[in-house]
């Protein structure tokens, strides 16, 4: 069946609605107030209405969106299937309307007041396609053209967080008796390591792909590329290759070529450096780290998802289960499987520990639009919006759907050869305090709740408050009546709680651990990455640069309230707290928008924690040249 239903203004849209059972009259009278606007400036819309098995015979070249309705039964999906490729063939824009949960003509409107806003900002059909297909509202687009257009807000730092200034000393004996308290309470809760392993290990060959693309044997000597560029990463490769967990099986591949021995030194090493990048062997710049060889264990060559498997064991391990969690790219998704196929039986066999292992994705909702430098929406070559992902502060949508009590964060190349012991005492240490001062936070919130509470003990709360969680406390509480107070305190206490391990700052980029200022004079315990920071300032400059501390990426975090219930982890986002940073596409400088940081804006509205833990926990593996440090060689 084919209706159409006729428009008069001249601003017109003409939609095509695809489904099965749709009743041409009914569509007139359901949408009769963009058919027949009141308001002469807004677009009319033309409505036609298709069947899904007549929809995969025509070449419609008119319409301007296509609306598809999804469908109820196998044959009809499958026909929408073939539909919405045909579609995405000829560029040609559609969305798709689950009415399941909400009635169709309550969607549609929803979509087309959407449409309505998106021509507005003078975004076209295909425009309001894309954005709707990601998953994205118009409002999100308009608030992020806002923030290029304003700018972000630096965030105001009033000084280092340092040890009993904001950070809790942690002594091994210390450190012994939190995770005894831990070990003997793990099994009333449900535990998830939580590993952000998503992106390709460019950076980590980035000097490697420079020199094979720059070097030329027949002209220069290594040596002599080495000094004019002042190629030191490549220097210090060079003298440790033998020594490089990869070495041996790269060398395996190149003797299969007979010519290879009596090659001249440098031909060798520029045949081995081009040999680990090309696509052809080990495409180590293209694969996710997590799955390239990290340590040599008397020739068992261990990658990062072996040493996080090991680690869960170790920590986060309860009940005879241990739960962990990747977010990758989906596109690497085989590279993962294929690895924990080879190494999880084993590890299961070796514990007694069985794993429920899973993966999870950035979002699409989560994707971000880039713009020009005059802060207009950035176009592919094909003419379509070209949106990035939104940073690591995305993953508070993953983190926020684990079914867990209790979450470790350790990002995918903080791994180590050696220091296992060590750093599964520190994580259970943290996870230690965590239960310890959660009790104490849910005891609390259930006695104001009850409404069985003195003077006294509320006393006794809000100095818990400000000295133990280090809550800023205002001067003239006192002065509150007392209905007030309990309402204060309990929303002030009333949030998730995250523990961070910190190390000593040796100079490593990134983020560290700060007081900074609030609204109304309050200080708060925050990691503070450097781009959130007016370095031109010299005050702020300074307090930045005087960090003791740095930020490994190490959390304990309680996701649940006292009664058990999730929080809804949306509602601590510090919203202002986003970065901008400048990219370049194809020759061409944009601008894109990351998200708050996952463990920055996205969190700053829980209850926040410091805690000093050594070194030895945090081995990350930035460039391959991390590999030669002790923490990744054998003893």
């Amino acid at each position: 069946m084919e209706e159409n239903i006729a428009g008069r203004n001249t601003n017109t849209i003409n939609i095509t609605i695809y489904g099965n059972g749709l009743n041409g009259r009914e569509v007139a009278e359901g949408f009769a107030q963009f058919a027949n606007p009141t308001d002469n400036t807004a677009p009319n819309f033309v409505f036609r209405t298709v069947s899904i098995d007549k929809a995969l015979n025509e070449d419609d070249k008119t319409t301007q969106l296509f609306i598809i309705c999804d469908a109820t039964n196998d044959a009809d999906k499958a026909s929408i299937k073939k539909l919405k490729q045909r579609l995405t063939t000829n560029n040609q824009p559609h969305i798709m309307i689950n009415s399941n949960n909400t009635p169709f003509f309550e969607a549609g409107k929803t979509v087309l007041d959407e449409l309505i806003r998106a021509k507005e900002m003078g975004l076209s059909e295909t425009d309001f396609a894309d954005i709707r297909n990601k998953g994205i509202d118009i409002q999100t687009i308009i608030n992020q053209l806002n923030i290029f257009k304003d700018g972000v807000s630096k965030t105001s730092l009033n000084k280092p967080a340092s040890l009993k200034n904001g950070i809790i000393e942690l002594p091994e004996e210390t450190a012994l008796n939190y995770a005894s308290h831990f070990d003997a309470k793990k099994d009333n809760f449900t535990l998830t390591k939580f590993v952000p392993a998503s992106g390709a290990a460019t950076r980590m060959f980035k000097f490697l792909n420079e020199f094979v693309s720059e070097f030329n044997y027949d002209k220069e000597t290594i040596n002599a590329y080495i000094n004019r560029k002042k190629d030191n990463h490549l220097r210090l490769f060079l003298v440790g290759l033998e020594k490089m967990p990869f070495y041996k099986d790269v060398i395996d591949v190149l003797k299969e070529d007979e010519n290879f021995a009596a090659m001249p030194k440098d031909k060798k090493i520029f045949v081995f450096i081009k040999t680990i990048l090309s696509s052809k062997h080990f495409d180590f710049a293209n694969k996710p780290k997590g799955i390239l060889p990290f340590h040599n264990y008397n020739g068992f060559i261990a990658t990062p998802i072996y040493e996080h498997l090991k680690e869960t064991i170790a920590y986060a391990s309860s009940k005879g289960e241990a739960n962990i969690q990747f977010t990758i790219s989906e596109e690497h998704m085989d590279g993962f499987i294929d690895e924990i196929k080879t190494v999880k039986e084993n590890i299961e066999k070796e514990s007694g520990i069985l794993f429920n292992i899973t993966f999870s994705f950035q979002q699409k909702n989560t994707d971000t639009l880039a713009v020009n430098t005059d802060n207009t929406p950035f176009r592919e070559a094909g003419g379509h919006l070209f949106f990035r992902p939104g940073g690591h502060g995305a993953l508070l949508e993953n983190l926020g759907q684990l079914d867990a009590d209790i979450v470790f964060i350790k990002n995918i190349d903080n791994v180590s050869h050696n220091n296992t012991h060590t750093i599964a005492l520190y994580k259970k240490a943290l996870a230690g305090i965590l239960i310890t001062l959660q009790d104490q936070v849910f005891t609390y919130l259930k006695m104001i709740e009850e409404d069985s509470i003195s003077e006294e003990e509320m006393n006794a709360i809000f100095a818990f408050a400000k000295e133990k969680l280090l809550l800023h406390i205002p001067a003239d509480v006192s002065k509150y009546t007392p209905q007030n107070k309990k309402e204060f305190i309990f929303n002030l206490l009333n949030k998730p709680i995250r523990i961070c391990g910190m190390v000593k700052n040796e100079g490593e980029p990134g983020g560290g651990p700060f007081w900074i200022e609030c609204s109304k004079g309050a200080l708060s315990l925050q990691i503070v990455e450097s781009s959130q920071v007016d370095l031109d300032n010299k005050i702020q400059k300074e307090i930045f640069s005087t960090a003791t501390h740095f930020n490994p990426v190490d959390l304990v975090c309680g996701l649940k309230n006292y009664k058990g219930e999730y929080f809804d982890l949306h509602k601590f986002i510090d919203k202002t707290s986003g970065f901008i940073v400048n990219k370049n596409r194809f020759g061409k400088e944009v601008k894109s928008y990351e998200l708050p940081g996952l463990w920055n804006g996205a969190m700053a509205g829980w209850i926040t924690l410091f805690a000093e833990v050594p070194l030895e926990t945090f081995n990350p593996v930035k460039t391959v040249n991390d590999l030669l440090k002790p923490a990744h060689q054998p003893w």
